[in-house]
């Protein structure tokens, strides 16, 4: 395949605005396909139910934006987004305790998922160089098993299907991809596909936070402990623009989704600490409760494939998504199109050009995969349709004994911490947390008393009316 001058990228989300971005730096035509009306505005759209909830971008995502579009930090910082110093700015609970809030060494931008899409997409958009077919979906693939040349799209309002020609087809559609049946269409197998499924619904409601509640209150998360071998249960408070507070409470299977006012409420008393109740009842709400049961693990292998088309990726949700508790989705997406940018600058879409360059993009996901993918096996009632032998040996008992060692050590080692975090926010690569350096951090690094309280200061809890504990400043550290 000879380098494409004319693509057309699938889905007009974050994923695929990024890729419609770095695929306009290096060829002649990007046209987007987007099923909705996308808003002139930081507003919801109905093809993105899951923008209800709460939405991290970490540093490594952030850092990766910054440099496609530099600006971006500061319009959002501009349009009231936080900017959440790791693990400084935050109490957290975790399975293992509570987190001492050392130094920040990296960041999470919070605010609305309306918010981190218009101002990207604005910023795309505004260059002129890419065209928006909105209301328009795709109904299948045009060419054959062996090379793709476009799609066959149609009006949603109604019309007849027309060819839209392509060198090149990036499906960014999400986890509504329907990647099957265009291949199907095509006399194509379907890709393997890994599935790892807690269950996870979420039940997310906006409040306005309250009176003289400053910038620096600290983002609020309370974890579930899968130890317990109980379903899980989870809540967060995560500051956004405009003052407000966006509460998202999680379950895992077995463990019932909370979707009315006495069960939202009820659900965050049962949580591990009561700091979220006790935030949600000095704020007033402000929307309804939005429910969602999108949480599952799943990851498909287009590389593995004995016969792929020219001419055809899969990137973002449509390859790989995650429980959102990780907050990885959106990073490892602006990941993919660094990938993506990396390749086209190489020129690597020669014989086999396409194969090379999914796999790059599978290479991004693999980190995020198995972290969320160790993680949620160990609640109960997961369901697992995968053969990676990293979730299925039976060395993995061991593995998931290192992670919780690896846990119980970061939240009071300083060191520790940093490299974890690292290793979370998908700044240091995974491996990281193997080698002779880390190992011996374990082993040397300075390991501060167990927390009891959680580590606020107590001019935070006087701001919002809460009354602080007598300890509750000492494992302030940042």
């Amino acid at each position: 395949m000879t380098t494409p001058t004319r693509a057309v990228v699938l889905g007009g989300g974050w994923a695929g605005m990024l890729t419609a971005h770095v695929l306009a730096r290096h060829l002649e035509s990007v046209t987007v396909v987007e099923r909705d009306l996308l808003p002139d505005g930081p507003l919801h759209r109905k093809g993105q139910p899951q923008a209800r909830h709460v939405h991290i971008l970490w540093s490594s995502g952030a850092g990766i934006v910054e440099n496609l579009l530099p600006g971006t930090i500061e319009r959002l910082l501009a349009a009231g987004a936080r900017q959440i110093g790791w693990n400084r700015d935050l109490v957290t609970l975790t399975a293992s305790g509570w987190q001492y809030r050392f130094p920040a060494t990296t960041y999470a931008m919070m605010c609305t998922r309306p918010l981190l899409d218009w101002v990207v997409r604005d910023a795309i958009l505004s260059g002129g160089r890419i065209e928006v077919k909105q209301g328009t979906e795709v109904v299948g693939l045009v060419g054959d098993r062996s090379k793709v040349s476009g799609v066959l799209v149609r009006d949603v309002a109604g019309g007849e299907p027309r060819p839209l020609e392509a060198d090149l087809v990036v499906d960014a559609t999400g986890r509504a991809s329907r990647l099957g049946r265009w291949l199907a269409g095509l006399g194509l197998s379907a890709v393997e596909q890994d599935v790892v499924d807690a269950g996870v619904g979420y039940a997310t409601r906006m409040f306005k936070a309250p009176e003289g509640v400053s910038g620096t209150f600290p983002a609020v998360m309370v974890a579930a402990d899968h130890r317990t071998r109980s379903p899980g249960r989870f809540g967060v408070v995560y500051p956004q623009e405009g003052g407000r507070w966006l509460v998202t409470l999680t379950s895992t299977r077995g463990a019932p989704l909370p979707t009315h006012e006495d069960e939202f409420t009820g659900f965050a008393k049962m949580l591990r600490h009561p700091i979220v109740s006790d935030l949600i009842g000095v704020a007033e709400p402000i929307s309804p409760i939005f429910p969602s049961h999108s949480g599952a693990n799943q990851r498909l292998y287009p590389e593995r494939m004995a016969q792929w088309p020219q001419g055809l990726l899969v990137i973002g949700d449509s390859l790989a998504a995650f429980n959102p508790v990780y907050g990885h989705g959106m990073s490892t997406a602006a990941r993919a199109a660094e990938a993506l940018d990396r390749q086209l600058a190489g020129d690597d879409f020669g014989e086999g050009g396409t194969q090379r360059v999914q796999r790059a993009l599978s290479e991004v996901v693999d980190d995020p995969w198995i972290m969320a993918g160790l993680k949620d096996i160990q609640y109960v009632n997961c369901r697992i349709r995968t053969d990676d032998p990293r979730l299925t040996d039976p060395d993995t008992p061991e593995r998931l004994r290192f992670s919780d060692y690896v846990a119980d050590r970061s939240i009071r080692s300083p060191k520790v911490s940093e490299v974890a975090t690292s290793v979370l926010s998908l700044n240091t690569p995974q491996k990281a947390l193997g080698d002779s350096h880390f190992l011996s951090l374990l082993r040397t690094d300075t390991k501060y008393p167990e927390l009891v309280e959680p580590p606020f200061h107590p001019d935070e809890l006087e701001m919002v009316g809460l009354k602080p504990p007598g300890n509750a400043a000492n494992g302030v550290l940042g």
